[in-house]
């Protein structure tokens, strides 16, 4: 199982190379905003791990078991920005709130949190009536 650490430059890996077609290490070191030697430390433990194969001066690819998690923790990620979203948390705290519990919930909690953003997806006046909650109770 990686590490949360792991996690965020698996997920970023997956993004860039579904976006871009590539990752190379100056692209994941920006998009992380941290050194290009830390992401070549991890990249190599990655690759030790199979989540990635990595040449140096070549690139990388991810393995199908990385691309199989990158997928998951994007879906993770995005699934949460919706939840957020609906319970009417402030746009502008989305993204960091986001970042700040991703790795601390369980796969059994983020299957959960995807019952209730479908649940609240499959009829608009749900979501319309957890707005007017909100509204009444910061009015109290």
């Amino acid at each position: 199982m990686p590490t949360p650490s792991m996690e965020d430059y698996i997920e970023q890996i997956y993004i860039l190379i579904e976006s871009k077609g590539y990752a190379r290490v100056s692209d994941i070191a920006e998009a992380l905003e941290v050194h290009p030697s830390s992401v070549t430390k991890m990249v190599q433990k990655l690759d030790k791990d199979e989540y990635l194969n990595y040449e140096k001066y070549r690139g990388l690819i991810l393995t199908e078991k990385g691309k199989k998690i990158g997928e998951r923790l994007v879906f993770r990620h995005e699934l949460l920005e919706q939840f957020l979203e609906i319970i009417g948390v402030e746009e502008e705290n989305i993204y960091e709130d986001v970042e700040g519990i991703e790795h601390h919930l369980s796969w059994n909690s983020i299957d959960r949190i995807g019952d209730l953003v479908n649940y609240f997806k499959a009829d608009k006046n749900r979501v319309e009536k957890l707005k007017e909650t909100k509204t009444q109770n910061q009015n109290n």
